[in-house]
């Protein structure tokens, strides 16, 4: 049984977004920040990744915990309202995401994942994460 009112849930479910994200936006204004220039939601990338390097080949995403399902063999058991639909719902994105992670990589792509707590606690990592893959890259 779930907790919330139809409506109430329902205006839960409307506030959630696809694209620009506050971990996203975390992330982007500091690249932005030290120089770095991208793509957002770049259509033309297989898996539409957050951002990309094109010119490097490097495509970085910005998972949130619960839909993409962080230590999901332990977190699974903590849904408790509409559970047959969310584990579902996860167990294929998580599915989606290794499939994208495995062809961005086959066309030559570097894939970066990361979780949304992680660029939240530890931004400037992430930040040296992607500086390291673009110097990597420009070696080669």
């Amino acid at each position: 049984m779930d907790v919330l009112t139809p409506e109430q849930r329902r205006k839960n479910m409307q506030a959630i977004k696809n694209k620009r994200t506050k971990i996203e936006e975390l992330l982007g204004k500091a690249l932005w920040a030290i120089g770095y220039r991208y793509r957002r939601n770049n259509k033309t990338v297989f898996g539409k990744p957050d951002f990309t390097f094109r010119k490097y080949k490097i495509a970085v995403f910005c998972d949130s915990e619960f839909f993409h399902g962080k230590d999901w063999e332990v977190s699974k058991h903590r849904i408790k309202t509409n559970t047959e639909f969310w584990q579902e719902k996860i167990e294929r994105n998580i599915r989606r995401d290794q499939l994208v992670n495995e062809t961005l990589r086959k066309d030559g792509w570097i894939v970066i994942r990361f979780w949304g707590e992680e660029i939240k606690k530890n931004l400037d990592l992430c930040i040296d994460k992607i500086e390291l893959a673009i110097e990597e890259r420009k070696q080669c």
